[in-house]
């Protein structure tokens, strides 16, 4: 018996496009595999060329977990577990800044003693103290610096004038300082102080 095939014009419409289909799906796991060695690449290369600290964001999580001994010394990043923050640290408070990490008040220390700290909360592309208002009196605030792990608890809740600057002033007590702006307040701002345990 003998079976005959008819190729009509929807049969080749179907056949073109579901190979047009494939052909996409497959070239796509082609170009993301490529970009993925050319951003592994940019990485080694950027670690083994600098000895500036690094704000986490620009690398990969799966390069620090993987290769943590080789770069330790050039993360500056803030975890808040709480509010499922991690965020790189950044030289800094203009809105340049802001827009991209957490920036740090320069004037303040950046290991021992009152470390300041501030970030947008909404309306920018990257808003890292959003949530810090859902912090409490004993949740933890962890601090990296230049290979420097430091654990602090929130001790201080409290809204401040946008002029009052008296939260930033170095200390002797090793603590950690976070403003940010208060929602429809543009005259105030958030400080929560949190303290090294």
């Amino acid at each position: 018996m003998r079976v005959c095939f008819s190729y009509t014009k929807l049969n080749i419409n179907v056949l073109s496009i579901t190979f047009s289909i494939i052909i996409t799906l497959l070239s796509g796991l082609l170009v993301n595999s490529q970009e993925r060695v050319s951003i592994n690449a940019k990485i080694e290369s950027k670690l083994e060329n600098t000895n500036e600290i690094i704000p986490i964001s620009e690398i990969e999580e799966n390069y620090i977990h993987e290769n943590s001994n080789a770069i330790d010394k050039n993360i500056w990043k803030i975890e808040i577990p709480k509010i499922e923050l991690i965020a790189g640290i950044s030289e800094g408070v203009s809105k340049e800044i802001l827009d991209e990490y957490v920036g740090h008040f320069e004037a303040t220390s950046k290991l021992n003693g009152n470390i300041g700290l501030a970030a947008h909360n909404r309306g920018y592309k990257v808003n890292y103290f959003e949530r810090i208002k859902e912090l409490e009196i004993g949740d933890e605030v962890i601090y990296t610096y230049n290979g420097n792990k430091k654990v602090y608890v929130v001790n201080n809740k409290t809204i401040i004038k946008d002029t009052d600057w008296k939260n930033l002033e170095n200390t002797e007590e090793s603590k950690i300082t976070l403003i940010t702006c208060v929602e429809n307040m543009p005259e105030y701002r958030r400080c929560i102080q949190c303290i090294e345990i």
